[in-house]
């Protein structure tokens, strides 16, 4: 079962009017983004390609983390009827593609996201814009803004 936290965060996404494609790439991106995922892109290539309508690419600062996020989205995706088709890389963890059907998945760790350059690949095609409110600390770890540094100097 997904986190409670992030299964309502994902059903808002899943009740907006958009296409469920698009909402499917939404929700990857989000949780993406909650399991502090950088430099997310969302590429728009359902007008040229057969094979998907959205690409994600992302990276993640280790393995587990990648593994994590994957998990996730899987959960999440089945929860919303979607199908899961095929996850590779699992095993080593350096690229990580998850196979949705409309939506392709691609997490990878820094190194191998600069050598394999998909997104050099996917440049031209329109990108899906992330709203920024995608990218916050969940509430229960966020923390009180910071006084001024200079208070209690003395």
């Amino acid at each position: 079962m997904a986190n409670e936290f992030v299964a309502k965060e994902v059903n808002k996404i899943f009740n907006q009017k958009d296409e469920q494609t698009k909402k499917m790439a939404l929700a990857a991106a989000w949780i993406i983004a909650n399991y502090k995922g950088v430099n997310i892109k969302i590429y728009d290539v359902g007008d040229s390609s057969s094979l998907c309508d959205y690409n994600i690419i992302a990276t993640a600062q280790n393995t587990m983390q990648a593994k994590t996020m994957i998990d996730e989205i899987q959960n999440n995706f089945r929860e919303h009827d979607g199908k899961i088709l095929s996850l590779e890389g699992v095993a080593d963890g350096e690229w990580m593609l998850l196979d949705a059907g409309d939506v392709i998945i691609h997490i990878f760790q820094e190194l191998p996201r600069d050598i394999f350059d998909l997104d050099e690949l996917w440049g031209a095609y329109p990108q899906v814009e992330i709203p920024q409110e995608y990218y916050f600390e969940h509430p229960e770890t966020a923390q009180e803004p910071k006084s001024d540094p200079t208070d209690n100097y003395f």
